[in-house]
């Protein structure tokens, strides 16, 4: 691929383990504090995932990081809390000499950032909240969180298969045994219990009044793993924050449609725009038009995706049709000046 390459290093915490973080982009940093169980180096290798984040990085240095016990990073001696968290937010900052920096906080990443930002106001920017929530217990009943533990436990392969139904229900059945593995793949079985534990302990809405960083909070109407009017509860409790609603119920922000959320992001951040993202077209043709970038034909494109070969040659032509090209060289030219500038 031509686009964008992240770079990853490693940095220790004081606690011990080390944590592997990943920058890609320009400019003022953007901090994007873990949303799961996770993976930085697997992760950046999807498409819809480079979509999203790619335009945020003409304007911003983006860096994620692996939690540890998860990805590239470290195990951890200990199980993870809200103090782990904050601790190893600040030492990848502290690690990057970022005095001042914006911070994304995706799903289970808005508490440490909303933490983050009242433990230290003069470090935060802005503060971008999406699918976020402040306490964890409201997430569900206390029945079905702990039957999907214990499936995570039992069968950690049909664990992470359900959590994909439930995190990305829209996307086509190649996509989310792509994801559960991706889970897999990013931890053990009991660190994803561990983690799912934590995110039903998370509370942080005592501190929401205390929130002085501008903040925008995003959240789609149909989430399924987390309720819209959490993500409303936190725009009205902190202190001017805004909200941007959108519709959808993709829990993360690189399924589904990503032109939107990256258009308020970057308007918030006072960052112009793109004209135009690769979120026009969809999650399957985004995927299509990554591979044709890499000089696959049809049938390569379907032994990848695990697809029929007359349905990747159906997807290249609807994408050639939907930006008026006529030719593959089109597609793969528009894909890696997407990729790479954020202007189509």
């Amino acid at each position: 691929m031509h686009d964008i390459e992240q770079q990853i290093r490693y940095c220790a915490t004081a606690s011990g383990p080390r944590v592997a973080y990943a920058t890609v982009g320009q400019g003022p940093g953007l901090l994007v504090p873990p949303a799961w169980i996770g993976h930085i180096e697997l992760l950046w290798q999807e498409p819809l995932v480079r979509a999203f984040y790619v335009p945020l990085a003409r304007h911003r240095t983006v860096v994620r990081y692996d939690k540890p016990g998860c990805g590239l990073s470290d195990p951890s001696p200990d199980p993870p809390s809200l103090e782990t968290d904050l601790e190893v937010l600040e030492t990848v900052a502290d690690h990057l000499g970022l005095d001042r920096f914006d911070l994304l906080g995706l799903s289970m990443g808005a508490p440490t950032s909303i933490a983050f930002a009242v433990r230290h106001p003069d470090r935060v920017g802005r503060l971008v909240l999406y699918g976020g929530f402040a306490n964890g217990q409201e997430l569900g009943p206390p029945g079905p969180r702990a039957a999907t533990m214990d499936l995570i436990r039992a069968h950690w392969g049909l664990g992470s298969k359900v959590l994909a139904d439930m995190l990305i229900p829209d996307a086509d059945a190649d996509r989310r045994i792509r994801f559960a593995r991706l889970q897999r793949e990013s931890a053990s079985p009991e660190v994803a219990c561990q983690m799912l534990a934590q995110c039903y302990l998370l509370q942080v809405d005592d501190q929401l009044d205390q929130v002085t960083s501008p903040t925008l909070v995003i959240h789609r109407r149909k989430d399924r793993a987390v309720p819209y009017r959490l993500g409303r509860e936190l725009a009205a409790r902190i202190p001017n924050a805004g909200l941007v609603s959108l519709e959808g119920r993709a829990h993360f922000p690189y399924h589904g449609e990503v032109d939107p959320i990256v258009r308020a992001i970057l308007e918030f951040l006072d960052a112009p725009p793109p004209r135009s993202l690769p979120g026009r077209l969809t999650a399957r043709q985004l995927e299509v038009a990554a591979l044709v970038a890499e000089g696959l034909t049809n049938r390569q494109i379907a032994e990848r995706l695990g697809i029929e070969e007359r349905s990747a040659e159906g997807h290249v032509e609807r994408i050639r049709q939907r930006l008026g090209f006529s030719s593959r060289t089109q597609i793969a030219a528009w894909w890696v000046h997407s990729t790479t500038s954020g202007t189509s």
